[in-house]
């Protein structure tokens, strides 16, 4: 009977740190569920605050009734399309190929070690992760030049984002659509098979995918940051000449894709002018960003005194080096 109370004890004791070791290990769900549910009502309040904003500027569109600068006019850029390509065609997809398999093997390789900077995936996922986190942030408690850089950063990840999405949508669509044979398959087929809806990759070279993608970044690249355009249109030429010099398309489809990509990253960047988001329309019609290079300039430092801990990133408090400064003032 003793044996049977003290081992009735021995449990007994046991049993209550069994059952706190097992409300200490789920104790972090409540807290977990709380921060999500924050982060979730912070985004919602972001996504509404981005959704009114788009709504009231509907009204701004009707007084805005501004025509594009002579050459970016969609006319303008058919008529460029249909010059650049046909010439292409005629004068330079023929002798690509010989050429290309005359010239020693390590041309082609180092084309090839950047030619998948043209790949769509990194800058889409970059761009929209970049996006998709700053949404969890409640802009509203920022200090007011972080807050702005923080909006500013985001309407153009957004905008570069948008533009390579679209432009990248519809290369696909037309190049399925098409189905024109790759240069693989020039001794086979020459330049001018076309196999509309085949769902074949041997037969998607028209246009190309990377050259879209590659100037539709370039020209986001170009109207945000005008004073590095010809580094940044260099760098973006050499990147889509390589979908040439590996043998994965024709000039023809290298030129209409880098005018699908110049032609939808123009045409988003004037949407948001006309909405007065991230871009405006000057004088000439020309467009500019919203935030100028002194604003973005004091902006940046701001951030990264923010990042370095000399000044908070919210209104209301102390940065961590005058809170540093008083404990030691307190300690001496």
């Amino acid at each position: 009977m003793a044996a049977g109370s003290s081992t009735s004890a021995s449990i007994s004791r046991r049993e209550p740190g069994v059952i706190e070791k097992g409300a200490a290990d789920a104790s972090w769900l409540p807290v977990w569920k709380a921060k999500v549910a924050v982060l979730w009502a912070t985004a919602r309040r972001n996504g509404r605050n981005i959704a009114a904003i788009l709504r009231t500027r509907r009204q701004r569109i009707r007084s805005v009734k501004t025509a594009a600068r002579a050459g970016q006019r969609p006319q303008d850029l058919l008529a460029i399309l249909l010059l650049t390509v046909g010439i292409a065609v005629i004068a330079l997809d023929i002798p690509t190929y010989p050429w290309i398999h005359s010239m020693p093997a390590q041309y082609r390789d180092a084309f090839a070690s950047f030619t998948h900077l043209g790949r769509a995936d990194w800058i889409l996922w970059s761009s929209g992760l970049f996006c998709l986190g700053m949404l969890l942030v409640d802009w509203q408690k920022l200090a007011n030049r972080i807050r702005i850089a923080v909006i500013a950063a985001w309407t153009y990840a957004a905008f570069i984002f948008a533009s390579v999405a679209v432009s990248g949508i519809i290369a696909v669509t037309i190049k399925w659509s098409l189905g024109r044979a790759r240069p693989k398959l020039f001794p086979e087929f020459g330049p001018m098979e076309f196999r509309p809806f085949y769902f074949d990759s041997h037969f998607t070279s028209f246009p190309s995918g990377h050259s879209t993608t590659i100037a539709a970044l370039a020209t986001a690249l170009v109207l945000l940051f005008p004073t590095w355009r010809w580094l940044t249109i260099v760098a973006a030429f050499w990147i889509a000449f390589s979908r040439i010099m590996i043998g994965a398309h024709y000039p023809s489809d290298v030129i209409a894709g880098t005018l699908l990509g110049i032609t939808i990253t123009l045409a988003t960047a004037r949407w948001m002018a006309r909405r007065h988001i991230g871009f405006v329309l000057g004088p000439d019609n020309r467009l500019r960003p919203t935030i100028g290079r002194l604003s973005a300039k004091a902006c940046a430092v701001a951030l990264w005194q923010a990042v370095q801990g000399y000044r908070s990133a919210y209104r209301g408090s102390p940065s961590h080096s005058s809170s540093k400064t008083i404990e030691n003032g307190d300690q001496e």
